[in-house]
Formats: C-alpha cells, structure tokens, sequence
C-alpha cells in the first residue's frame, strides 16, 4: 500500500513539473545543441564518446570550475569571505597539487573511464538524441547520485579517519588544512578508488541515456570544488539546495580533521552527532560577532 501511494506521488509530481514545463518558453540553445550532439553521434564511434568524450568533460569542467577560487586569491575584495584568512594560498601548494591531481587523472580515473562504453553496452544505454530524458528528468537523476554518493561518503570518509588507517591513505587529502578548489581531487590513489566508488553506485542505478553520466560527472565536480574552495561567498546559488553542506562547513573538517563527514549534505552529520563541534564554532563565533557589532 505504501509503495503504490509513492508511485502515486512521484507520478504526480512529474505530471505537474511536465504540465509547468508546458508554458515555459522554448529554449534557444536546444536547436545548437541538438545539432552538436547529433554531429558527434555521426562522426565518431560510441567508444570514442564514452570514453574520450567522458574524459574531455571532466578535465574540461574540473579546471574551468577551479578557475573562479583561483582567481579569487588575487583579489583583494574576495579576501573577506575566505574562510581561514590567516592561510593563504601558496604557488608551491598549488604546484604540487597540480603535479598530483594529473597523475590521478590519466592513471587511475582515466583507466576507470575506459570501461565506461563497456557499461553502457552492458546495460544498452542509449546515446540517441531522441532517447535522452528531459531536464527535470535529469536534475532528479542528479539530485538521485547526489544523496546515494553522499551516503557513500559519509560511511567511508568516516572509516578513512580511523586511527588505525588515516595515516596510510586520507592523510594526503588533509596535507593542506586550508582547503582550495583544485584540492578537491587531490588524494591519494587508493582513496579516490573507495570514495569515487559511490560517483558509481548512482550511476548504476539511475542511467537511462549517456548525458547522465556527464551532468553527474559536472554536478559531482561543481559540488566538491565549490566545498574545497576555501571561500564562503554570499549569494552562492548551492545554498539553495536543501540541506547542502557548503564550503564552511566542509572547511571546518579541513580545520579540525574531524567531524562534518558528508560530501554534500548535513543530514548524515546531525543524525549521528558528528556536526556537534562544527555547531558549537558557530555558535561561539555568532557570540563574537555579537560582541564586536556592541
């Protein structure tokens, strides 16, 4: 009874967004688009689209998004909204990051992104244009990986802090207490394999066409950059998103190296208490403002 009732809502739901979709105007950039993705369907292969095509969109997408916090260092307006403003970012940091986010790149994601076009074989996703879902299809999709990943995240992001393990593997990803975007990825190989894990899992899940994987792969990297870049920048359109994390909040991990494990949201972190640190510096630091303002 309680699953047809579910059905019964989720159905309506996607006949109301469908009916409010109706009187919405067209979009001018779906013709080009259209056009784009149907040249890329004529000339070259679906080996080729998954996997080089699936590469060029994460490394196009993680460094273009990495751009706005770079930036950001050289502006000196911008430095009242970085979070630790006493640790600023340095070339040599940066350098090193760079060095290792590559490597992690072409030699453990990009071996991983071969399989794609075996996967979508597998389970015959389809790469046609009249095949792909609509935009609040895929937006739920999203928001679907979203919460599975940050479950994922959550659970073994908290393992990787054990005592007993942190030292040999996640220690790497807190070699810069002031986090910056580009760290996002910076990791050690072993943890980008169990934490990237969860990307997967929704995937798994939730495709029905090939563009899922690459609007999950530039949601994915829009979240993460945007909590690692070390910048609480009002009016951040993230913040919308119920119950999302943000970058002072993930900050805080970097901070203190504990607590606020989630990727994306703080539900996980308030159910089991490990956000209580995280609400007490906030609370002592509301006083302090208070203070200052009298």
């Amino acid at each position: 009874m309680a699953t047809n009732d579910s059905v019964n809502i989720l159905n309506s739901a996607y006949l109301a967004v469908e009916y409010i979709d109706s009187f919405l105007p067209d979009n001018p950039l779906q013709q080009p688009f259209k056009n784009a993705w149907n040249y890329m369907l004529d000339n070259y292969t679906k080996f080729q689209i998954a996997t080089w095509g699936s590469l060029i969109v994460h490394e196009f997408s993680y460094f273009l998004l990495c751009v706005p916090g770079f930036i950001f260092q050289f502006i000196p307006y911008m430095q009242k909204y970085k979070i630790q403003q006493d640790k600023p970012e340095t070339w040599e940091k940066q350098w090193k990051c760079f060095k290792t986010l590559l490597f992690n790149h072409f030699f453990i994601q990009l071996p991983l992104i071969c399989g794609t076009y075996y996967f979508t074989e597998y389970f015959n996703i389809p790469y046609e244009w009249e095949e792909m879902p609509r935009w609040y299809v895929l937006l739920a999709q999203c928001f679907g990986c979203a919460v599975i990943e940050d479950a994922w995240h959550y659970f073994l992001h908290r393992l990787l802090h054990h005592k007993r393990i942190y030292k040999y593997i996640h220690k790497i990803h807190h070699e810069f207490v002031s986090p910056f975007g580009m760290q996002a990825e910076y990791a050690h190989p072993l943890e980008t394999l169990i934490l990237g894990t969860g990307f997967f899992i929704g995937i798994v899940v939730f495709c029905n066409h090939v563009i899922l994987l690459w609007a999950w792969v530039i949601c994915r990297l829009m979240e993460t950059i945007d909590v690692h870049s070390g910048y609480d920048v009002p009016m951040n359109p993230l913040h919308l998103i119920p119950f999302y994390a943000g970058a002072r909040f993930h900050d805080f991990h970097h901070m203190n190296f504990i607590g606020n494990y989630a990727s994306t949201f703080t539900w996980w972190d308030r159910i089991f208490g490990t956000d209580s640190q995280f609400i007490a510096y906030k609370e002592k630091e509301k006083k302090q403002q208070l203070l200052v303002k009298k």
